[in-house]
Protein backbone atom coordinates (compact mmCIF):
# COMPACT_ATOMS: atom_id res chain seq x y z
CA UNK A 1 0.00 0.00 0.00
CA UNK A 2 2.67 2.91 0.96
CA UNK A 3 4.57 1.45 -2.18
CA UNK A 4 1.23 2.74 -4.00
CA UNK A 5 1.01 5.85 -2.61
CA UNK A 6 4.71 6.66 -2.81
CA UNK A 7 5.84 5.62 -6.33
CA UNK A 8 6.62 8.63 -8.23
CA UNK A 9 8.52 9.49 -11.52
CA UNK A 10 12.06 11.72 -11.58
CA UNK A 11 14.06 13.40 -14.30
CA UNK A 12 17.25 12.51 -12.45
CA UNK A 13 18.97 10.61 -9.45
CA UNK A 14 17.97 12.81 -6.72
CA UNK A 15 15.66 14.90 -8.39
CA UNK A 16 11.80 14.73 -8.50
CA UNK A 17 9.95 15.08 -11.86
CA UNK A 18 8.94 18.92 -12.29
CA UNK A 19 5.30 19.04 -11.73
CA UNK A 20 3.61 18.61 -15.35
CA UNK A 21 0.38 19.33 -14.35
CA UNK A 22 0.82 22.09 -11.74
CA UNK A 23 -2.94 22.90 -11.53
CA UNK A 24 -3.71 19.60 -10.47
CA UNK A 25 -0.82 19.75 -8.26
CA UNK A 26 -2.88 23.03 -6.89
CA UNK A 27 -6.34 21.45 -6.74
CA UNK A 28 -4.64 18.44 -5.10
CA UNK A 29 -3.60 20.13 -2.19
CA UNK A 30 -6.52 23.18 -2.45
CA UNK A 31 -9.46 20.81 -2.64
CA UNK A 32 -7.90 18.16 0.26
CA UNK A 33 -7.19 21.05 2.69
CA UNK A 34 -10.42 23.14 2.38
CA UNK A 35 -12.75 19.81 2.84
CA UNK A 36 -10.15 19.37 6.57
CA UNK A 37 -10.68 23.01 7.53
CA UNK A 38 -14.87 22.68 6.24
CA UNK A 39 -14.65 19.72 9.03
CA UNK A 40 -12.64 21.55 11.34
CA UNK A 41 -15.15 24.76 11.42
CA UNK A 42 -18.63 22.60 10.71
CA UNK A 43 -17.74 21.65 14.44
CA UNK A 44 -17.33 25.19 15.69
CA UNK A 45 -20.62 26.66 14.10
CA UNK A 46 -22.43 23.48 15.05
CA UNK A 47 -20.98 22.90 19.03
CA UNK A 48 -24.69 24.14 20.61
CA UNK A 49 -26.62 21.65 18.74
CA UNK A 50 -23.58 18.66 19.55
CA UNK A 51 -23.48 19.82 23.37
CA UNK A 52 -27.29 19.65 23.58
CA UNK A 53 -26.94 16.29 22.38
CA UNK A 54 -24.17 14.45 23.84
CA UNK A 55 -23.72 16.58 26.49
CA UNK A 56 -27.15 17.25 28.25
CA UNK A 57 -27.74 19.66 31.07
CA UNK A 58 -28.70 18.01 34.40
CA UNK A 59 -26.18 15.01 33.39
CA UNK A 60 -25.40 13.03 37.14
CA UNK A 61 -22.10 11.69 36.03
CA UNK A 62 -19.60 14.21 36.48
CA UNK A 63 -17.53 12.97 33.57
CA UNK A 64 -19.63 14.56 31.22
CA UNK A 65 -19.29 18.26 31.57
CA UNK A 66 -15.25 17.14 31.82
CA UNK A 67 -15.17 15.52 28.56
CA UNK A 68 -17.26 18.21 26.99
CA UNK A 69 -14.77 20.64 28.28
CA UNK A 70 -11.97 18.33 27.26
CA UNK A 71 -13.68 17.66 23.78
CA UNK A 72 -14.32 21.40 23.25
CA UNK A 73 -11.60 23.19 24.58
CA UNK A 74 -8.65 21.04 24.49
CA UNK A 75 -8.46 17.85 22.03
CA UNK A 76 -8.99 20.06 18.63
CA UNK A 77 -6.25 22.17 19.28
CA UNK A 78 -3.47 20.29 21.41
CA UNK A 79 -3.58 17.41 19.75
CA UNK A 80 -2.56 19.05 16.30
CA UNK A 81 1.43 19.41 17.19
CA UNK A 82 0.64 15.82 17.51
CA UNK A 83 -0.62 15.96 14.01
CA UNK A 84 2.41 18.00 12.89
CA UNK A 85 4.54 15.59 13.94
CA UNK A 86 2.97 12.26 13.15
CA UNK A 87 2.18 13.26 9.52
CA UNK A 88 4.83 15.48 9.04
CA UNK A 89 7.05 12.35 9.97
CA UNK A 90 4.68 10.17 7.26
CA UNK A 91 5.59 13.11 4.73
CA UNK A 92 9.55 12.59 5.39
CA UNK A 93 9.55 8.58 5.13
CA UNK A 94 6.33 7.50 2.81
CA UNK A 95 6.26 10.76 0.62
CA UNK A 96 3.95 14.08 0.35
CA UNK A 97 1.20 11.93 -1.79
CA UNK A 98 0.89 9.19 1.39
CA UNK A 99 0.52 11.37 4.28
CA UNK A 100 -1.71 13.84 2.12
CA UNK A 101 -4.29 10.36 1.96
CA UNK A 102 -3.81 10.11 5.38
CA UNK A 103 -5.15 13.20 6.72
CA UNK A 104 -8.13 13.38 4.53
CA UNK A 105 -8.79 9.81 5.11
CA UNK A 106 -8.48 10.84 9.28
CA UNK A 107 -10.71 13.74 8.42
CA UNK A 108 -13.40 11.98 6.56
CA UNK A 109 -13.32 9.25 9.11
CA UNK A 110 -13.73 11.84 11.89
CA UNK A 111 -16.17 13.64 10.10
CA UNK A 112 -18.70 10.78 10.04
CA UNK A 113 -17.65 9.70 13.40
CA UNK A 114 -19.40 13.04 14.44
CA UNK A 115 -22.47 12.77 12.05
CA UNK A 116 -23.07 8.95 13.75
CA UNK A 117 -22.44 10.26 17.27
CA UNK A 118 -25.18 8.76 19.61
CA UNK A 119 -27.53 10.78 21.87
CA UNK A 120 -26.37 10.94 25.49
CA UNK A 121 -30.31 9.81 26.00
CA UNK A 122 -29.26 6.76 23.59
CA UNK A 123 -25.84 5.59 24.23
CA UNK A 124 -25.15 7.74 28.07
CA UNK A 125 -21.40 7.70 28.62
CA UNK A 126 -20.51 6.79 25.43
CA UNK A 127 -21.59 8.98 23.03
CA UNK A 128 -19.21 11.89 24.75
CA UNK A 129 -16.17 9.21 24.36
CA UNK A 130 -17.03 8.94 20.64
CA UNK A 131 -16.98 12.47 20.16
CA UNK A 132 -13.88 13.10 21.72
CA UNK A 133 -12.41 10.18 19.70
CA UNK A 134 -13.95 12.06 16.60
CA UNK A 135 -12.08 15.42 17.86
CA UNK A 136 -8.56 13.50 18.76
CA UNK A 137 -8.81 12.40 14.99
CA UNK A 138 -10.08 15.98 13.35
CA UNK A 139 -6.95 17.21 15.36
CA UNK A 140 -4.05 14.83 14.25
CA UNK A 141 -5.72 15.45 10.65
CA UNK A 142 -5.46 19.19 10.45
CA UNK A 143 -2.21 19.17 12.53
CA UNK A 144 -0.55 17.04 9.76
CA UNK A 145 -2.60 18.48 6.68
CA UNK A 146 -0.61 22.06 7.51
CA UNK A 147 2.61 20.25 7.40
CA UNK A 148 1.79 17.99 4.15
CA UNK A 149 0.08 20.44 2.00
CA UNK A 150 2.65 23.43 2.96
CA UNK A 151 4.93 20.90 2.15
CA UNK A 152 3.68 19.43 -1.09
CA UNK A 153 2.51 22.82 -2.51
CA UNK A 154 5.83 24.75 -2.76
CA UNK A 155 7.74 21.71 -3.74
CA UNK A 156 5.40 21.73 -6.61
CA UNK A 157 5.54 25.11 -7.80
CA UNK A 158 8.21 26.20 -10.75
CA UNK A 159 10.89 28.42 -10.49
CA UNK A 160 9.87 31.93 -9.10
CA UNK A 161 6.27 30.81 -7.92
CA UNK A 162 6.80 29.56 -4.76
CA UNK A 163 4.86 32.66 -3.51
CA UNK A 164 1.81 32.04 -5.85
CA UNK A 165 1.87 28.44 -4.76
CA UNK A 166 1.90 28.48 -0.60
CA UNK A 167 -1.15 31.49 -1.39
CA UNK A 168 -3.50 28.64 -1.90
CA UNK A 169 -2.71 27.16 1.76
CA UNK A 170 -4.85 30.36 3.18
CA UNK A 171 -7.32 30.62 -0.37
CA UNK A 172 -8.28 27.08 0.59
CA UNK A 173 -8.55 27.29 4.25
CA UNK A 174 -10.29 30.26 3.83
CA UNK A 175 -13.46 28.77 1.44
CA UNK A 176 -13.74 25.90 3.87
CA UNK A 177 -14.25 28.19 6.72
CA UNK A 178 -16.83 29.90 3.96
CA UNK A 179 -18.79 26.72 3.13
CA UNK A 180 -18.79 25.34 6.73
CA UNK A 181 -20.30 28.78 7.95
CA UNK A 182 -23.06 28.63 4.73
CA UNK A 183 -24.18 25.06 4.92
CA UNK A 184 -24.96 26.02 9.05
CA UNK A 185 -26.35 29.05 7.91
CA UNK A 186 -28.60 27.43 5.36
CA UNK A 187 -29.76 24.48 7.64
CA UNK A 188 -29.90 26.92 10.74
CA UNK A 189 -32.53 29.31 8.30
CA UNK A 190 -34.56 26.46 6.97
CA UNK A 191 -35.26 23.66 9.26
CA UNK A 192 -37.07 24.01 12.57
CA UNK A 193 -35.36 23.92 15.85
CA UNK A 194 -36.60 20.28 16.60
CA UNK A 195 -34.93 18.85 13.02
CA UNK A 196 -31.88 20.69 14.09
CA UNK A 197 -31.64 19.26 17.49
CA UNK A 198 -32.43 15.83 15.64
CA UNK A 199 -30.69 15.50 12.75
CA UNK A 200 -30.23 18.56 11.09
CA UNK A 201 -26.60 18.76 12.98
CA UNK A 202 -25.55 15.75 11.43
CA UNK A 203 -26.02 16.63 8.03
CA UNK A 204 -22.54 18.95 7.11
CA UNK A 205 -20.56 15.94 8.68
CA UNK A 206 -21.85 13.17 6.38
CA UNK A 207 -21.97 15.67 3.68
CA UNK A 208 -18.24 16.14 4.78
CA UNK A 209 -17.05 13.04 4.72
CA UNK A 210 -18.48 12.38 1.58
CA UNK A 211 -16.27 15.34 0.32
CA UNK A 212 -13.31 13.75 1.62
CA UNK A 213 -13.61 10.71 -0.89
CA UNK A 214 -13.38 13.38 -3.31
CA UNK A 215 -10.64 14.97 -1.97
CA UNK A 216 -8.65 11.58 -1.74
CA UNK A 217 -9.45 10.70 -5.42
CA UNK A 218 -8.18 14.22 -6.69
CA UNK A 219 -5.19 13.36 -4.34
CA UNK A 220 -4.68 9.81 -6.14
CA UNK A 221 -4.44 11.41 -9.17
CA UNK A 222 -1.42 13.80 -8.04
CA UNK A 223 2.28 13.61 -8.38
CA UNK A 224 4.60 13.20 -5.73
CA UNK A 225 7.42 15.86 -4.72
CA UNK A 226 9.79 14.03 -2.66
CA UNK A 227 13.12 13.42 -4.57
CA UNK A 228 13.90 9.80 -5.62
CA UNK A 229 17.49 10.49 -3.29
CA UNK A 230 14.74 10.90 -0.16
CA UNK A 231 13.23 7.86 -1.30
CA UNK A 232 15.55 5.78 -0.98
CA UNK A 233 17.98 7.06 1.48
CA UNK A 234 17.65 6.44 5.02
CA UNK A 235 14.51 7.42 6.64
CA UNK A 236 14.66 9.82 9.02
CA UNK A 237 13.63 9.41 12.76
CA UNK A 238 10.39 10.91 14.52
CA UNK A 239 12.47 13.59 16.42
CA UNK A 240 15.55 13.78 13.67
CA UNK A 241 13.70 17.68 12.96
CA UNK A 242 13.86 18.81 16.39
CA UNK A 243 17.34 17.35 17.92
CA UNK A 244 19.28 18.17 14.63
CA UNK A 245 17.63 21.42 13.89
CA UNK A 246 16.60 23.51 16.93
CA UNK A 247 16.99 27.15 15.69
CA UNK A 248 15.47 26.08 12.57
CA UNK A 249 12.47 24.82 14.76
CA UNK A 250 12.45 27.86 17.45
CA UNK A 251 12.55 30.23 13.72
CA UNK A 252 9.37 28.79 12.72
CA UNK A 253 7.80 29.41 15.99
CA UNK A 254 9.07 33.11 16.18
CA UNK A 255 7.26 33.41 12.30
CA UNK A 256 4.12 32.12 13.14
CA UNK A 257 3.46 33.56 16.79
CA UNK A 258 2.63 37.15 15.53
CA UNK A 259 0.80 35.30 12.47
CA UNK A 260 -1.25 33.24 13.84
CA UNK A 261 -2.43 35.08 16.78
CA UNK A 262 -3.01 37.46 14.52
CA UNK A 263 -5.15 35.14 11.89
CA UNK A 264 -7.44 34.02 14.75
CA UNK A 265 -7.88 37.31 16.16
CA UNK A 266 -9.35 39.15 12.78
CA UNK A 267 -10.75 35.77 11.14
CA UNK A 268 -12.58 33.98 14.49
CA UNK A 269 -12.86 36.43 17.19
CA UNK A 270 -13.01 39.47 15.45
CA UNK A 271 -17.17 39.60 15.21
CA UNK A 272 -17.27 38.18 19.05
CA UNK A 273 -14.92 41.22 20.09
CA UNK A 274 -17.19 43.77 18.03
CA UNK A 275 -20.51 42.30 20.36
CA UNK A 276 -19.00 42.68 23.75
CA UNK A 277 -17.08 45.71 22.94
CA UNK A 278 -18.59 48.16 20.66
CA UNK A 279 -22.68 46.44 20.98
CA UNK A 280 -22.51 45.64 17.27
CA UNK A 281 -25.59 43.50 16.88
CA UNK A 282 -25.30 39.51 15.92
CA UNK A 283 -26.18 39.57 13.00
CA UNK A 284 -24.42 42.36 11.72
CA UNK A 285 -20.82 41.42 12.81
CA UNK A 286 -21.34 37.91 11.20
CA UNK A 287 -22.11 39.51 8.03
CA UNK A 288 -19.41 41.54 8.11
CA UNK A 289 -16.94 38.45 9.29
CA UNK A 290 -18.26 36.67 6.17
CA UNK A 291 -17.20 39.73 3.82
CA UNK A 292 -14.30 40.40 4.66
CA UNK A 293 -13.24 36.77 5.06
CA UNK A 294 -14.74 36.21 0.91
CA UNK A 295 -12.41 39.47 0.42
CA UNK A 296 -9.17 37.96 2.11
CA UNK A 297 -9.37 34.60 -0.03
CA UNK A 298 -8.94 37.00 -3.25
CA UNK A 299 -6.01 38.73 -2.11
CA UNK A 300 -3.77 35.35 -0.88
CA UNK A 301 -2.51 34.97 -4.48
CA UNK A 302 -1.49 39.31 -4.95
CA UNK A 303 0.70 38.85 -1.84
CA UNK A 304 2.04 35.10 -3.30
CA UNK A 305 2.90 36.92 -6.43
CA UNK A 306 4.08 40.03 -4.47
CA UNK A 307 6.27 37.84 -2.72
CA UNK A 308 7.99 35.91 -5.92
CA UNK A 309 8.68 39.56 -7.34
CA UNK A 310 10.01 41.77 -4.18
CA UNK A 311 11.09 38.68 -1.51
CA UNK A 312 9.50 37.28 1.74
CA UNK A 313 10.68 39.52 4.15
CA UNK A 314 9.17 43.33 3.05
CA UNK A 315 5.17 41.05 2.93
CA UNK A 316 6.21 40.07 6.76
CA UNK A 317 7.38 43.02 7.48
CA UNK A 318 4.70 45.08 6.59
CA UNK A 319 2.23 42.63 8.21
CA UNK A 320 4.41 42.52 11.36
CA UNK A 321 5.12 46.54 12.06
CA UNK A 322 1.41 47.21 10.52
CA UNK A 323 -0.38 44.99 12.93
CA UNK A 324 1.82 46.07 15.66
CA UNK A 325 0.97 49.73 14.49
CA UNK A 326 -2.47 49.80 13.62
CA UNK A 327 -4.18 46.57 15.34
CA UNK A 328 -4.37 48.89 18.84
CA UNK A 329 -6.23 52.10 16.51
CA UNK A 330 -8.28 49.47 14.44
CA UNK A 331 -9.69 47.79 17.51
CA UNK A 332 -10.66 51.12 19.31
CA UNK A 333 -12.12 52.39 16.79
CA UNK A 334 -14.86 50.02 16.18
CA UNK A 335 -18.45 51.34 17.46
CA UNK A 336 -22.08 50.18 16.82
CA UNK A 337 -21.58 50.58 13.00
CA UNK A 338 -21.68 47.68 10.49
CA UNK A 339 -19.64 49.82 7.72
CA UNK A 340 -16.98 50.49 10.46
CA UNK A 341 -16.47 46.98 11.87
CA UNK A 342 -16.41 45.77 8.19
CA UNK A 343 -13.38 48.47 7.30
CA UNK A 344 -11.54 47.46 10.33
CA UNK A 345 -11.95 43.74 9.58
CA UNK A 346 -10.64 44.69 6.08
CA UNK A 347 -8.11 46.64 6.99
CA UNK A 348 -6.73 44.06 9.21
CA UNK A 349 -7.17 41.50 6.26
CA UNK A 350 -5.08 43.76 4.04
CA UNK A 351 -2.10 43.26 6.49
CA UNK A 352 -2.60 39.82 7.76
CA UNK A 353 -2.15 38.97 4.31
CA UNK A 354 1.57 39.76 4.17
CA UNK A 355 1.84 36.70 6.60
CA UNK A 356 -0.56 34.37 5.41
CA UNK A 357 -0.04 34.55 1.76
CA UNK A 358 3.17 33.06 1.84
CA UNK A 359 3.67 31.20 5.41
CA UNK A 360 3.72 28.22 3.77
CA UNK A 361 6.79 29.27 1.26
CA UNK A 362 9.03 30.49 3.89
CA UNK A 363 8.48 27.64 6.30
CA UNK A 364 9.12 25.43 4.04
CA UNK A 365 12.64 27.07 3.17
CA UNK A 366 13.81 27.01 6.59
CA UNK A 367 13.94 23.31 6.73
CA UNK A 368 16.28 20.78 4.39
CA UNK A 369 13.91 18.76 2.40
CA UNK A 370 14.84 15.25 4.52
CA UNK A 371 12.94 16.59 7.60
CA UNK A 372 10.91 19.66 6.23
CA UNK A 373 7.26 18.14 6.95
CA UNK A 374 7.94 16.96 10.17
CA UNK A 375 10.04 20.12 10.78
CA UNK A 376 7.11 22.55 9.78
CA UNK A 377 4.95 20.52 11.45
CA UNK A 378 5.14 19.94 14.76
CA UNK A 379 6.70 23.95 15.75
CA UNK A 380 4.10 25.24 13.60
CA UNK A 381 0.87 23.35 14.82
CA UNK A 382 2.30 23.82 19.02
CA UNK A 383 3.01 27.62 18.04
CA UNK A 384 -0.95 27.67 16.61
CA UNK A 385 -2.46 25.82 19.88
CA UNK A 386 -0.58 28.46 22.35
CA UNK A 387 -1.43 31.35 20.78
CA UNK A 388 -3.86 31.15 17.91
CA UNK A 389 -5.97 28.81 19.48
CA UNK A 390 -6.24 30.53 22.89
CA UNK A 391 -6.96 33.89 21.51
CA UNK A 392 -10.86 33.79 21.68
CA UNK A 393 -10.03 32.95 25.59
CA UNK A 394 -7.22 35.37 26.15
CA UNK A 395 -9.83 37.99 24.71
CA UNK A 396 -13.04 36.68 26.77
CA UNK A 397 -10.43 36.62 30.11
CA UNK A 398 -9.45 40.44 29.56
CA UNK A 399 -12.95 41.20 29.56
CA UNK A 400 -14.10 39.44 32.65
CA UNK A 401 -11.68 40.72 34.09
CA UNK A 402 -12.44 44.53 32.87
CA UNK A 403 -9.49 45.37 31.08
CA UNK A 404 -10.34 44.65 27.36
CA UNK A 405 -8.73 47.29 26.34
CA UNK A 406 -5.30 45.05 26.80
CA UNK A 407 -6.30 42.46 24.24
CA UNK A 408 -5.01 45.02 20.94
CA UNK A 409 -1.95 45.39 22.92
CA UNK A 410 -1.36 41.92 23.50
CA UNK A 411 -1.63 41.53 19.69
CA UNK A 412 0.07 44.50 19.33
CA UNK A 413 3.35 43.07 21.40
CA UNK A 414 3.46 39.32 19.82
CA UNK A 415 3.29 41.10 16.19
CA UNK A 416 6.13 43.69 16.75
CA UNK A 417 8.09 40.16 18.41
CA UNK A 418 7.75 38.24 15.38
CA UNK A 419 8.61 41.93 13.69
CA UNK A 420 11.99 41.25 15.10
CA UNK A 421 12.10 37.72 13.63
CA UNK A 422 11.44 38.89 10.49
CA UNK A 423 13.74 41.64 10.57
CA UNK A 424 16.90 39.11 11.14
CA UNK A 425 15.03 36.01 8.33
CA UNK A 426 17.37 35.75 5.13
CA UNK A 427 15.82 36.32 2.17
CA UNK A 428 15.33 33.24 0.86
CA UNK A 429 12.85 34.10 -2.12
CA UNK A 430 14.97 33.76 -5.02
CA UNK A 431 17.04 30.54 -3.48
CA UNK A 432 16.47 27.36 -5.52
CA UNK A 433 14.74 25.10 -2.97
CA UNK A 434 16.66 22.29 -1.84
CA UNK A 435 15.27 19.04 -2.54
Amino acid sequence: MVAIMTRMHTSAPGRPAPARRPVRQLLAASVGNAVEWYDWYAYTFLATYIAAQVFPKGADNSLVPLLSTFAVFAVGFFMRPVGGLLMGAIADRHGRRAALTVTILLMGGSSLLVGLTPTYAAAGILAPVILVLARLLQGLSVGGEFAASTTFLVESAGPGRRGLFSSFQYVSTTAGQLAASGIAALLVGTLSERSMNGWGWRVPFVLGALLSLVGFWIRQGAQETRSAEQRHGPRPGLFEALRRHPRESLLIAGITAGGTLAYYTWTSYLPTYAELNAGVEKSDALLAGTLSLAFFALLQPVGGLLSDRFGRRPLLLFFGVGFALLCVPLLHVLRDSFAVLLLVSCAGMVLLTGFTSISAAVNAEVFPPRVRAAGIGFPYSLTVALFGGTAPYVGTLFKDLGHSGLFPWYVAVLCLLSSVVYLRLPETAHRELAR
